[in-house]
């Protein structure tokens, strides 16, 4: 069976995304673009909810501008520090989380985005940004390029998870819904039973993209589903062993039917990490010399209606991150070989 697993890797994991001069293979370069379409034929009718789907932390975050005002997601005394100009090349330190942009995570297989979005104060117009701490790239920007990946992807599923919204009024919301069902159209899922989520009832129907609206105004359309059916517990943790006692607690609480699951496999500064590394950022102080132990556990983990389902992290490309939460599927096909003998 191992030699199956290795033979199904090398098969989804053949061709290069983004070729680097070297020659050589990186996290980054292994593309994965369409290991949804890959999976077995068994796992076509599994629910979406009983499938490891890899995900990423802040995922906008790629770029944030550092000319722009700080956004309203943070404190007073924040944006009265941030008049001095290095105050905001330090922020950007602790604000990027992610190196790929989404076309880039996407190649390499990440499929749940976790999106916070902000009005800009002062702008007159409509326009909605991504935020974390600093503005980042326009909504209907990163839409575009999702939506352009799907177009050529046609049986990859996304995760559109809007969970954070700030100085938005009814009429940004409005603007924001309109660039989603223009940028996404038909691709649109209905809310609808979560156990009816399968890759081949979507194929079926020709949907590809989910969209979870933490607001009430999710009511008002039908292709917009509650935040309540996507919980993400949050350990705010900085110490991996309670990040893996509040994953391993959260997953063992975790509601059999009727959601979907985000283990956010991430680790949250404090005031004093910050402080302490402060030109380092959060990729060089908290995440790379973390990450290696938390793929750790990801490796130990297993899909299905009380397993893992959606995992999250920082800086995906730094270890083999979407590769490792797409093999656990894997294990869903062994349970089945397992169970003809």
């Amino acid at each position: 069976m191992l030699a199956v697993r290795k033979a199904r890797r090398k098969l989804r994991m053949g061709t290069i995304c983004s070729p680097n001069p070297s020659g050589t293979k990186t996290a980054s370069d292994v593309c994965n673009a369409d290991w949804m379409a890959s999976l077995p034929p068994h796992l076509h009718n599994v629910p979406l909810s009983n499938l490891a789907i890899p995900g990423s932390h802040d995922s906008f975050s790629y770029w944030v501008d550092e000319k722009s005002p700080v956004g309203p997601d943070q404190t007073q005394a924040i944006k009265r520090l941030a008049r001095i100009s290095l105050v905001k090349k330090l922020m950007k330190k602790w604000s990027v989380t992610q190196n790929l942009t989404f076309r880039e995570q996407l190649e390499a297989g990440i499929r749940y985005f976790d999106l916070r979005v902000s009005s800009k104060p002062g702008d007159t117009d409509q326009e909605i940004y991504f935020i974390h701490g600093l503005f980042g790239i326009k909504v209907w920007d990163g839409l575009m390029e999702i939506d352009s990946f799907l177009t050529q992807h046609p049986q990859e599923i996304v995760f559109l998870d809007f969970n954070h919204f700030y100085a938005m009024d009814e009429a940004h919301h409005k603007c924001l819904v309109l660039r989603i069902q223009e940028a996404f159209e038909n691709k649109l899922c209905p809310a609808c039973s979560v156990e009816s989520m399968t890759l081949q009832t979507l194929w079926e129907k020709k949907r590809q993209v989910l969209i979870f609206y933490h607001c009430p105004f999710y009511k008002q359309y039908s292709f917009l589903w509650p935040g309540k059916k996507i919980p993400a517990p949050w350990a705010n943790t900085t110490s991996v062993r309670k990040l893996i006692l509040f994953l391993e607690t959260t997953l063992s609480e975790r509601a059999p039917q009727g959601s979907f699951h985000v283990s956010q496999a991430i680790l949250t500064p404090r005031v004093k990490t910050i402080a302490r590394g402060l030109v380092g950022g959060l990729k060089n102080t908290l995440v790379h010399r973390n990450l290696p132990a938390i793929l750790d556990w990801v490796k130990t983990q297993k899909p299905g209606a009380m397993g893992v389902n959606i995992i999250t992290s920082d800086f995906v490309d730094l270890v083999d991150f979407a590769t490792t939460v797409i093999e656990l599927n894997d294990l869903l096909q062994e349970d089945r070989a397992l169970a003809k003998c």
